[in-house]
């Protein structure tokens, strides 16, 4: 039997947690590293006790890094990892969304020879409107509907209560680069349906705070040569962390058992 992939999970929050324990008894894939600071050590070593938990991903040993830790962690972590050859797995899509940043990802993968794969998180047709780009796309659209208590900590308290919301409020709307930037926990999704089509500029963005739902709810809306279509996903939150919708870490455990598996789709 082949050797299981050696992973090192950046982040062991919500998301990084999760993913550890779908992959625990997968006999392909083996989180041997956690990197998290180190006020989160202890946290990590409870949650992955058969792992090693550093401060860096280690130069030697890795087969794959899966960034689940935010923005600043590919900044720290995966723009090393790549340029040393390590291929990368993102989940914070959203940091993209900064001027130059894609650019620099790219360019570390090249250097390095290898690939950084950005995962489609919460949002389902991503395959659709990549392949939609290449006839030609007019326009794309996305709205994003959850309740008020997903958007504390965020733009949206500012001269509104949310705790006293009696009826569904547009809290955003522009281009997927603003909402990315003003919205970075809540707005991957806008970051990541731009880039599969028209661009962080060229993609118009609403975010809705609603208390009538309790459910994460992504809208895409695109139009172009191939025709048109309209998906809408009502996502169930995680549960340790509401700004977040549980396919994410599906998704993310999804992309790296494609990378094992002799059949994938």
């Amino acid at each position: 039997m082949t050797a299981p992939k050696r992973i090192a999970l950046v982040g062991c929050g919500a998301i990084g947690t999760a993913v550890l324990e779908l992959l625990r008894d997968d006999p392909a894939l083996k989180v041997t590293t956690v990197v998290v600071p180190a006020d989160g050590a202890e946290a990590a070593r409870q949650a992955a006790p058969g792992a090693q938990v550093l401060a860096a991903v280690p130069a030697e040993g890795i087969d794959l890094v899966v960034e689940t830790a935010g923005h600043a962690a590919i900044e720290q972590h995966v723009l090393p990892a790549l340029a040393r050859g390590t291929p990368c797995v993102v989940a914070s899509v959203g940091a993209l969304s900064a001027a130059g940043f894609a650019e620099r990802l790219e360019a570390a993968a090249v250097a390095g020879r290898t690939q950084v794969q950005l995962i489609p998180g919460a949002i389902g047709a991503i395959d659709a409107l990549a392949a939609a780009r290449i006839g030609g796309l007019a326009s794309v659209r996305y709205t994003g509907r959850k309740p008020p208590k997903a958007w504390k900590g965020t733009p949206a308290e500012q001269g509104l209560d949310l705790d006293a919301l009696a009826q569904a409020t547009v809290i955003f709307e522009g281009s997927a680069r603003e909402a990315a930037l003003l919205y970075p926990k809540n707005a991957n999704v806008a970051a990541t349906v731009s880039l599969a089509g028209l661009g962080l500029d060229r993609t118009q963005v609403r975010l809705i705070a609603d208390p009538a739902t309790a459910e994460n709810v992504h809208t895409v809306e695109a139009e172009g040569a191939f025709g048109s279509f309209e998906l809408t996903m009502r996502n169930k939150p995680l549960a340790a962390n509401p700004k977040t919708s549980a396919l994410t870490v599906y998704s993310a455990v999804r992309a790296l058992r494609n990378r094992v598996a002799a059949l994938a789709i």
